[in-house]
C-alpha cells in the first residue's frame, strides 16, 4: 500500500471537525507544506512552538496537527528572525507540514470539549452553546457523573485526571456541595460562564475564568460551583481523539505520536511563603 499522503490525513481531519464550524475570525486548515507529500509519521499537540518542532523533527515527522493556530492574526511577513517567522522556517526547511484545527475542533461532534468531558469521566448529553442551525455541534458540553460527589472530591477528579501544570487545578465553591452534573469548556471559557448557570449544572470546568466575574458569579448564590484549570491541560485531551482520527488514515498507515511536553506558559512554581497580606 502506498504511503498516506498529507491531503489524506487533511480529508480526514476535515471530516472530523469541518472548516463550516469554525469562528469567521479564525484561521485553520493547512499552514505550510504540500498536500501530495506522503506522511509516515505525525505529530499531535496543542501549540505549535520550538520545543514541540523540535519534538516532531525528533520523530522524524512530516506532519504536524496542532489545536491553536501559529498564524491567526494578519501576518504581513514571517521572518526567520521573528518568533513565529522562525517556526516556519524551520518547518518549511525541514519538510514538516503544519495543520490547525481551532475552533472547528471546538464545536465538532466529537471535538475538544467531549474529550475533555471523556477525561473527566462524564457522560455528554448536549452541547453547552449549541449552534443554531446544527444543535448537535456548538462550544462546551454538559454531562453528568455516575454518581454525585463532594465538590472537593470533584476537583481532586480533575486534577487527577489533567496533566500537571504548575498552576495546578483550583476550585471556587462549598467543598461538600454534591456535584453530578458538570458543564466544561475545553480553553477560554469565561464568556460560557452564563450559559453554565443558565443551564443549571452543579459545576463548570473550563480555563482563563478572571477574577471578577468569577467572584461575583459566587456571590450569586445558587451558581455551580467553579473549576480552573489551565488552558493547554484543557485542551490536550483533544489531542488523543485527533491522533485516532489520522490513525484511521490509508488503513493505518500513519505512525501518530501525542506530544506530552507541556507548553503551558506557567513552569515556574511560586516559593512557600508564610503568613497573609497585611
Amino acid at each position: 500500500m502506498s504511503p498516506a499522503t498529507v491531503g489524506d490525513v487533511i480529508a480526514a481531519l476535515d471530516a472530523a471537525y469541518p472548516r463550516s464550524l469554525a469562528e469567521s475570525w479564525d484561521a485553520v486548515g493547512l499552514v505550510c507544506g504540500d498536500p501530495a507529500e506522503p506522511v509516515e509519521h505525525a505529530l499531535v499537540c496543542v501549540d505549535v512552538v520550538d520545543e514541540t518542532v523540535t519534538e516532531a523533527l525528533e520523530l522524524g515527522a512530516q506532519l504536524i496537527v496542532a489545536h491553536h493556530p501559529l498564524l491567526l492574526r494578519g501576518v504581513h511577513g514571517v521572518p526567520a528572525d521573528s518568533t513565529k517567522g522562525r517556526v516556519v522556517h524551520r518547518l518549511i526547511r525541514s519538510g514538516v507540514a503544519l495543520f490547525c484545527a481551532h475552533t472547528n475542533a471546538d464545536s465538532a461532534n466529537p471535538g475538544v470539549s467531549d474529550a475533555l468531558a471523556a477525561a473527566i469521566g462524564l457522560a455528554v448529553e448536549r452541547p453547552l452553546a449549541p449552534h443554531a442551525d446544527n444543535p448537535e455541534t456548538g462550544i462546551g458540553r454538559i454531562g453528568v457523573l455516575t454518581e454525585p460527589e463532594p465538590f472537593a472530591a470533584f476537583v481532586d477528579r480533575v486534577r487527577t485526571a489533567l496533566p500537571a501544570t504548575v498552576p495546578g487545578v483550583s476550585g471556587a465553591g462549598d467543598p461538600d456541595r454534591l456535584i453530578r452534573t458538570v458543564a466544561v469548556s475545553g480553553g477560554s471559557g469565561d464568556s460560557y460562564l452564563a450559559a453554565a448557570s443558565a443551564a443549571g449544572v452543579d459545576a463548570y470546568v473550563t480555563a482563563d475564568l478572571r477574577h471578577h466575574p468569577a467572584s461575583e458569579h459566587l456571590e450569586a448564590g445558587a451558581a455551580p460551583a467553579l473549576v480552573g484549570v489551565t488552558h493547554w491541560a484543557s485542551e490536550w485531551p483533544w489531542c488523543e481523539q485527533a491522533a485516532g482520527v489520522i490513525g484511521s488514515v490509508n488503513a493505518g498507515t500513519v505512525d501518530v505520536h501525542v506530544s506530552h511536553r507541556c507548553t503551558d506558559p506557567w513552569n515556574v512554581p511560586a516559593s512557600p511563603h508564610e503568613g497573609s497580606p497585611q
